[in-house]
Order: structure tokens, then sequence, then C-alpha cells
């Protein structure tokens, strides 16, 4: 296991058996989301994209109360008292906001707890989201009077449907996670003793498939769900392309006719 350096301990970032771990540690907060805490975000994220030997990263919460419990509100009056603060503010978490939406590796989401307002966008980024029973979800911007912004809540309305969507920003109430499971914001469900090491037993098997045909099929979804013009669909088939050029693809065939576990690289 290694520990990567960040210029805030209110993200805790590591490598361990081919994964980036990402915590966000504000648990006296239940985790919620500071400005230094989005530019560490950013920092994690791109070191492990940059990283060749990470081939997925998980995201979860400090103290097992929270994932995230939306932005650090305590911070609202010094930096989003109003319009012109919230742009400088979103100038500020621009870069967090770009790695969690570009990030090309597979992203997981381990959910302990509370996620909600931008918790739950931030989890929204994630490809796949596991949770605990005892979890919840929800966002109250209704409840605070504060727009929520485009982008989080087209993800929620791709994933859940647009009347779902409504119901969950119109009411401002909490999921629990079989309802939350059942409507299509969570994949699985796992007991807070029994998460990390399900979570972990998950992504070893993504670290062991060919990262180039991951990355090009997490291209593709991302495309068709964004809507994305024709420019966007010649990029995924260009990575397709990509994987049936590679050295993994022959070495998956080599692999599959002498009954054995394919060896990987990436190229």
């Amino acid at each position: 296991m290694t520990d990567i350096d960040l210029q805030t301990t209110k993200i805790l970032a590591r490598t361990e058996n081919q994964v980036g771990w990402i915590t966000f540690n504000q648990p006296e907060k239940r985790n919620a989301i500071s400005l230094e805490m989005w530019q560490g975000i950013g920092d994690s994220l791109e070191n492990f994209e940059n990283d060749s030997s990470i081939k997925a990263v998980v995201m979860t919460g400090a103290g097992g109360r929270a994932f995230a419990s939306g932005a650090d509100i305590s911070e609202f009056d010094q930096h989003r008292a109003n319009a012109e603060q919230r742009r400088q503010y979103a100038e500020i978490s621009e870069r967090g906001h770009y790695w969690l939406a570009s990030f090309s590796k597979p992203l997981i989401a381990m959910i302990n707890g509370f996620c909600i307002g931008g918790g739950l966008a931030i989890a929204l980024n994630a490809d796949i989201r596991f949770a605990t029973p005892d979890s919840r979800f929800g966002v109250p911007a209704a409840k605070l009077g504060l727009g929520y912004e485009y982008g989080g809540l087209a993800k929620l309305a791709r994933l859940v449907g647009p009347s779902t969507a409504r119901d969950i920003m119109f009411t401002a109430r909490f999921l629990e996670s079989d309802e939350a499971q059942r409507i299509g914001l969570i994949n699985f469900i796992e007991p807070a003793e029994r998460i990390e090491n399900a979570v972990a037993e998950y992504v070893a098997v993504i670290a062991d498939n060919a990262p180039l045909t991951i990355k090009a099929a997490k291209a593709a979804v991302n495309t068709f769900e964004r809507y994305s013009i024709l420019e966007g669909v010649k990029e995924v088939s260009a990575m397709v392309d990509a994987c049936f050029d590679s050295e993994d693809y022959k070495e998956g065939r080599l692999a599959f006719s002498e009954k054995r576990k394919p060896e990987f690289k990436g190229r």
C-alpha cells in the first residue's frame, strides 16, 4: 500500500493492488465537501489517471456515517453568499469536477451512510455504486433555497429517469437503500461489515480484465448517456479499433486457446 501526498488532509489517497482509493476525510462534518477537498479530489484523480498501474479507483467517506453530505455549508457565507461568489467557487472547484467527469478508468463509489446533495452529485460520477443498508440518498436543495447545477441534475435524470428525478428534487426527501437500488440509483447493497471486502473483490475482477476494452466501453456508454454528437462516436470507434490492434487482444485469444488466465498489459 502506498499513500499519496496531497495539499490537504481532508482527502486521503492511496494505491493498493492496482486500485486507487480516495477517502473524503471530514467525518466531524459528515464529510461535507470543502473547497480544499475539491482540490484534493482533482489532484488524486489526475494522479491515478496518469498511473498506468492503476486499473480502477474507489471513492468512499471516513467515519462510517457518511459518504459525503454535500457542500460544506459553513463556507457558504464566505464563499457562496451570492451569485458572483458562486461563480468564483465554481471556478475553484472546476478542476475536481473536470476529473470526475473525464476520468477514463472505472470509478466506484463505496457509500456508507449519508450521500446527500453535492455528495450524491459526486457519487453520480461513479460508474458503479455500492451502499450499505442504512445509507440515505437525497438532494435537499429545495429546503435550502439554492439552485442545483445542470450537470448533476442531468446525470440524475439520465440514471433514474426524468419523472423520478423530479420527485427527488421537488420533495427533497431522503431515499433508503432499497428504494435507491430499485430506481437504479445504486447497483449493490452490502452489509457495513462486508462492503469494503465486497468492493475490493469487485475491483480485483476489473483489474484482471483488459484495460483498453474497459476504457473503450466506458467511453461508449458515456457517449450514449450524454447524447454526444458524431465526433464523440468517432472517438469511441477509434478506441474500439485500438482494442482490436492491441497486444492484449492477442494475449486474450491465446490465453483462451491455452485455457489459462490472460496477463493483460494495457497496450
